[in-house]
């Protein structure tokens, strides 16, 4: 029994169409372009959330310890439901 690892060029044209034949052709093509189009709006995207998270810092900050603050007070109150509804030991 041999292990198949690629798949038969039948298969591949039958799975991707003539679409899919025509696009992995021209990904060559188009790739450079996407990237120079794309790299100045992933970069105004980076900027805009670094200067959203250096107006809100403060903010960002408080809301940090106010989530802290929600998360402990819930811990301790699955603490003292347990230690409710623990049974005694008897003695």
């Amino acid at each position: 029994m041999s292990v198949k690892l690629l798949p038969d060029l039948g298969d591949l044209v039958e799975g991707l169409g003539v679409t899919g034949i025509v696009g992995i052709i021209l990904l060559p093509v188009f790739l450079p372009v996407i990237g120079g189009v794309g790299r100045p709006i992933a970069k105004a995207v980076v900027k805009s959330g670094i200067a959203f998270y250096e107006k809100n810092k403060t903010s960002l900050a408080q809301l940090s310890e106010t989530w802290d603050d929600i998360i402990a007070e819930a811990k301790a109150e699955v603490g003292e439901e347990r230690m409710k509804s623990a049974k005694p030991i008897d003695t």
